[in-house]
């Protein structure tokens, strides 16, 4: 690039060579430019292991999620009624808690069939760890049915075998989200 100079007495002008100037320097890019149309490129996703058909954190939330299920259908709290009949509240009548220990059942078995038909949960969202907060869940849910007895059925009103035995099924949920990590771990 040539820059004219002041004019001669001649009339000719003499041509210099133009000093670096950095609006009009040639601008050297890092990188290239990539394609239209095409995106970042992503990086290859980790291997997600699950966890074999026959392991025990498989087996127990399998066993876990149906006996919750089946719980919130069984006896709960038995009474005698002033007339001598003996009576018993199933989980499902106690109230909302009752029907979320259902709930949490029936959800850990859909889990676990979608994990068997190989739908998976995404890698953000681990399946174990939603076993252990299910688990958790219906602990808690199962606890406050256990403590606070209703007064509402019964002048005297007693534990049933069904409440134990959701308070079983939900422990070993927990214990089945815990089983599963302790297997995944190296």
């Amino acid at each position: 690039m040539r820059v004219l100079g002041p004019r001669s007495a001649e009339g000719a002008t003499p041509c210099a060579p133009a000093p670096f100037c950095a609006h009009t320097a040639p601008v050297q890019t890092p990188e290239s430019a990539r394609p239209l149309g095409t995106g970042p490129e992503r990086r290859p996703r980790p291997e997600r292991s699950t966890p074999a058909a026959g392991s025990w954190g498989v087996r127990l939330a399998w066993v876990s999620g149906l006996v919750l299920t089946v719980s919130a259908f069984t006896d709960w709290y038995v009474g005698t009624l002033p007339n001598g009949l003996t009576l018993a509240v199933t989980g499902w009548h106690t109230g909302t808690v009752g029907k979320l220990v259902f709930f949490v059942g029936l959800a850990t078995l859909i889990l676990e069939a979608s994990r068997a038909a190989g739908i998976l949960l995404p890698a953000a969202v681990p399946d174990r760890l939603i076993l252990i907060a299910l688990g958790a869940v219906a602990v808690i849910f199962v606890l406050i049915r256990l403590i606070s007895v209703p007064d509402t059925y019964f002048v005297e009103t007693a534990r049933g075998i069904g409440l134990y035995i959701s308070l079983l099924g939900a422990l070993g949920l927990l214990g089945a989200g815990l089983l599963r990590t302790a297997e995944d771990l190296p």
